[in-house]
């Protein structure tokens, strides 16, 4: 059975698949703004113990496993010949498997060619989880993202024309009140560039990260809301599915572009309208914490 090295991240749409941690930690571990991969120390575990670990599952469970994700922090960074023996293997010992996914972060990208990327799409990886965080260039610099939104988005669009599907994450509340505004319209255009087929709004909390939070202008309730109708406002992607059902947001939102545009801007109004009824509410930030050893 998978060993796992704690913590272990997953994205909330792969709470079904089986996880196999391919490599411990991120790659990149820069950015001040995460604490998830803070605790490890980066490696990429060797081919031989993940099939060992593939084999290891008990005949009766294989054909119930459809999908797959690999962990850790940007698993797409492992070298790319182990990577397709590694997912081989799976095809192999899961006669159901329909998808394999992975977190890729822009410097996992990389590492891969168009043409390898289209192999591993054929050998059953199919979706990315990119954290963009923000397409707002000061932002980026600030949080040490390492790379600019237009790399990112080359990159991205290379992981696309390979046929994969994107799911792409950004962060409210990650540029703090002074440029809250500008982040919401830069990331919209990212978006809008890209056309993922998710797109995905978390909101910034409190998670290892206590100096980047100290020294941010934090944004509050009334801000965030200001924020995300902005972003709401300003995306106009071909066709994309929008959440933001992540614990940290208080806001929730639901819905496809451009379909569901005039609703979700509504939605937003509605829950200002609500949250100014609640004393002191707008005003205030956030305050919701994770820890972990």
């Amino acid at each position: 059975m998978p060993r796992y090295v704690e913590p272990l991240f997953r994205p909330p749409s792969e709470a079904n698949s089986l996880i196999f941690q391919i490599t411990v930690g991120c790659s990149q571990n820069t950015c001040t703004f995460c604490g998830m991969y803070k605790g490890k120390k980066f490696r990429v575990r060797p081919v031989s113990e993940i099939i060992a670990e593939i084999n290891g599952i008990p005949e009766i469970y294989r054909s119930r496993i459809d999908r797959i994700f690999l962990a850790d922090g940007d698993a797409l960074v492992y070298p790319h010949e182990g990577l397709v023996e590694i997912l081989d293997a799976m095809s192999a010992a899961f006669p159901r498997l329909t998808r394999v996914g992975s977190y890729a972060s822009p410097s996992s990208l990389t590492t891969k060619s168009p043409e390898q990327l289209a192999v591993l799409r054929e050998k059953r990886l199919r979706i990315l989880y990119f954290g963009l965080e923000s397409g707002d260039d000061a932002t980026l610099l600030q949080i040490g993202k390492g790379f600019t939104a237009d790399e990112m988005a080359k990159h991205s669009l290379k992981a696309r024309e390979a046929g994969m599907k994107l799911s792409v994450t950004a962060i409210l509340g990650l540029a703090g009140s002074s440029r809250s505004l500008d982040h919401a319209r830069a990331t919209a255009a990212w978006v809008n560039r890209v056309n993922p087929e998710y797109f995905s709004l978390l909101t910034l909390f409190h998670r290892h990260n206590e100096e980047f939070v100290r020294n941010l202008d934090q944004c509050t309730h009334r801000e965030l809301m200001f924020e995300a109708r902005e972003l709401l406002m300003s995306l106009n992607p071909t066709r994309t599915i929008l959440r933001s059902n992540h614990v940290s947001n208080f806001l929730n939102l639901a819905g496809s572009y451009p379909k569901d545009r005039v609703r979700l801007i509504s939605d937003v109004e509605t829950a200002l309208e609500l949250a100014a009824r609640q004393p002191g509410f707008l005003d205030s930030i956030p305050a919701y914490t994770e820890e972990y050893n």
